[in-house]
């Protein structure tokens, strides 16, 4: 997908500092966050929303890209979120997970 913020960030046009990176997903820093740790877990294959998703593997792949990375980052406690579709606020229409953690988390 050409048009795709999250596509060309998978593809390092803007120079995003990847927290964590697999086979499957890239995992980097909300520019707006939510909360005082604020992660998106991204896959690097396009996917507009989870409503999209066919591949069981690679939503398996994701949970288990969210565990490495917050065992990584010393991340006990967290909340995780995946918007699915604009009604319920999703902006960037590529599946992505919220990693929201510390102060903010509701």
């Amino acid at each position: 997908m050409t048009d795709c913020i999250f596509c060309k960030i998978i593809n390092g046009d803007f120079g995003t500092e990847f927290v964590y990176e697999n086979e499957y997903a890239v995992v980097f820093k909300d520019i707006n966050p939510k909360a005082e740790i604020h992660l998106l877990v991204v896959p690097r294959v396009h996917v507009e929303s989870l409503n999209e998703l066919d591949d069981e593997k690679i939503l398996g792949k994701l949970m288990m890209t969210v565990k490495e990375v917050t065992k990584k980052e010393g991340i006990k406690s967290y909340r995780t979120v995946i918007n699915t579709g604009k009604e319920a606020g999703q902006e960037v229409f590529h599946l992505h997970i919220h990693i929201l953690a510390g102060k903010g988390v509701i």
